[in-house]
């Protein structure tokens, strides 16, 4: 998968990522193959367009749009997604709270928000946009992400376990209900370290499941790889 440093290599698709301080890891990959797609897709914080990438080739009759407020992010997703066989996929720059956005709402919106909330920010300001909860705190995405998931849609986040109460709580506040919880531990032995979460409208009986990405080091689980196997390499 790794094409050196500043790029990565999926089967379909590559992924360059200089630009841009939030690198391709596991959170996105995951985010990307496990959330529910729909004809409108919203990728919110797109950075270098990886999940956005991973939703088009999913969902190839789908129309996607990928926002984000960094210009530097904005010009790499660009230019990875236009190198991509996919012509599915539209990017915006700007505040996802006040932009205008193409469609009316959406029936998918994937989220790898920033995960970092009243903690010590980093001197490299676009890393801290990437990664701390300055520039868009979870309220903010809670209530703009309702007001653009359509009736039927699911909002689907990657969230550190230390973040996943604050985030379920302004859920709440927005009006959203939690109906799918996938906890992902690292190894067999370890404690989750990472929720995938969907929310919608609408309360539905909650849908629960705990996986593990590596039955032994460095080998890849069974569920892993069935939830990667048509992007990795």
């Amino acid at each position: 998968m790794n094409a050196g440093k500043s790029c990565f290599r999926f089967k379909r698709f590559e992924v360059r990522q200089d630009r841009c301080a939030m690198k391709v890891g596991t959170d996105g990959t995951l985010l990307g193959a496990w959330a529910h797609g729909g004809q409108r897709i919203l990728d919110i914080g797109t950075g270098t367009g990886l999940i956005a990438l991973m939703m088009a080739q999913r969902f190839p009759a789908s129309h996607v749009v990928a926002v984000d407020i960094d210009a530097a992010c904005v010009a790499q997703a660009t230019q990875n997604v236009g190198a991509s066989p996919f012509g599915n996929i539209q990017v915006m720059e700007g505040d996802i709270c006040t932009l205008q956005l193409p469609m009316a709402d959406y029936d998918a919106i994937v989220v790898n928000p920033p995960y970092f909330v009243d903690s010590l920010t980093c001197p490299d300001g676009q890393r801290t946009t990437a990664r701390h909860t300055t520039m868009l705190t979870y309220r903010q995405l809670m209530e703009t992400s309702a007001r653009w998931l359509s009736e039927k849609g699911e909002l689907s986040v990657v969230i550190p376990f230390d973040c996943k109460g604050r985030l379920e709580t302004e859920a709440v506040l927005a009006g959203l209900h939690k109906v799918r919880e996938c906890a992902v531990r690292t190894t067999p032995r370890k404690s989750p370290r990472r929720y995938l979460l969907a929310f919608s409208h609408h309360a539905a009986p909650l849908e629960q499941e705990e996986v593990v990405l590596e039955s032994a080091p460095g080998v890849r689980s069974n569920w892993y790889q069935q939830m990667t196997k048509d992007f990795y390499l």
